[in-house]
């Protein structure tokens, strides 16, 4: 497991054909229906899974997109938001949460987190409200929920619409409320990697509002009804049917998947604790109010130790990952936003001590054992050449 004998380690970051090769000959049935239909777009296995979604996230409207970017994009221009309008959201987040608002020339509001879930903080949204603030996306980082209870009063107070980026949450809740579900329109991704994995890009926009979710399906179809006649300026962004129908399949197990996510959190808890490694790093918290699905499990390295931690396990042979190793308020392409070093300190801090460690579902318990006594052996070395 370790490399007492000489032999490395390997456990990868993510094995996504572990756990596709279990469902390998059913995902290849329906990829064959669709061929056999020959409707690669807007078949009937793309209302199926808008369908499902809608139950899943409590919502009365689900609507298919190209990819979660687009679902963030679409959502903000169903908003009508413009340019030079400012939009809140995280600077602890994938680019894509502040790209698409860029992209409508409006200005990202960049905001501290809390440093316990990586989550935006609701204290520094509530503080960053000016006469020009248009939206709010709460981003549930790594599988949990945002305070959203607090972010949506915010909101309320000042008539914000607020869209949740929850690409890394389906299946989330806080308290009781699924992720997509408190804001105006929840974005959801089925990239890869995410828990609901895809082949290939995917998104859906999920919301209350009958007639939102119809402008949404608008916009994602070239503001085009009846066909060549345009009523807006949307975009193309449709999923195509045999993304729907592997996601079909695969939507079935997305309970069994969230199960051995959270196991698996509760395992490296229980390793970490029972080893001692629990005073060298921080473990992950986990939020009474939600229901994690652990898209990614984080420890904090502090004392200036993660790079070196994380070469350690990657010459192991043990995958490891940086999300997100330059804050969006650092990124050369937001420079002229004026933002200045350690003016979101909480940001920042995370950024220099976050490790992420495999969490997927075909986790086996050797592995993680491995991953542990990986940072066993780093932290017996550190104490040695301090020592020395």
């Amino acid at each position: 497991m370790s490399k007492e004998n000489g032999t490395k380690s390997s456990v990868p970051l993510l094995d996504v054909n572990r756990g596709n090769s279990l469902l390998r000959e059913e995902i290849l049935a329906s990829i064959a229906e669709v061929v056999d239909s020959g409707r690669f777009l807007h078949g009937p296995q793309v209302g199926e899974l808008e369908c499902t979604v809608a139950g899943l996230c409590q919502t009365s409207q689900a609507i298919a997109c190209a990819s979660g970017s687009d679902a963030l994009l679409l959502a903000l221009m169903a908003l009508d938001i413009q340019a030079g309008d400012e939009v809140i959201l995280p600077s602890f987040t994938f680019f894509a949460t502040a790209s698409a608002i860029a992209r409508l020339g409006a200005n990202p509001v960049f905001v501290d987190i809390d440093p316990k879930t990586y989550n935006i903080c609701p204290d520094a949204v509530a503080a960053s409200v000016t006469s020009r603030t248009r939206a709010i996306i709460p981003v549930h980082l790594f599988g949990q929920c945002a305070a959203m209870d607090e972010i949506t009063a915010i909101a309320k107070k000042h008539d914000l619409p607020v869209i949740e980026d929850a690409a890394q949450a389906i299946g989330a809740e806080y308290l009781g409320r699924p992720a997509g579900a408190w804001g105006d329109i929840g974005c959801l991704s089925f990239y890869p990697t995410k828990n609901l994995g895809g082949m290939g890009d995917g998104g859906m926009m999920v919301c209350h509002d009958k007639e939102m979710a119809a402008k949404l399906r608008l916009l994602a179809s070239h503001g085009m009804q009846p066909r060549y006649y345009h009523k807006l300026v949307g975009i193309n962004s449709r999923l195509d049917t045999i993304q729907a129908a592997i996601l079909n399949v695969k939507i079935a197990h997305l309970q069994s998947y969230t199960d051995a996510r959270q196991k698996n959190a509760d395992r490296y808890a229980d390793m970490f604790e029972a080893s001692g490694l629990s005073q060298c790093i921080e473990l992950p918290y986990h939020a009474p109010e939600a229901l994690h699905v652990w898209n990614q499990y984080g420890i904090r390295v502090p004392g200036g130790l993660r790079d070196s931690l994380r070469k350690h396990l990657s010459d192991m042979g043990i995958g490891n990952e940086v999300y997100y190793p330059v804050p969006l308020h650092q990124q050369e392409c937001f420079r002229d936003l004026g933002y200045t070093d350690g003016c979101l300190p909480q940001t920042e801090r995370a950024a220099k001590e976050i490790l992420h460690l495999p969490i997927y579902p075909d986790l086996t318990e050797r592995e993680q054992a491995s991953v542990v006594q990986g940072i066993e052996r780093f932290y017996a070395t550190a104490s040695l050449r301090r020592a020395a």
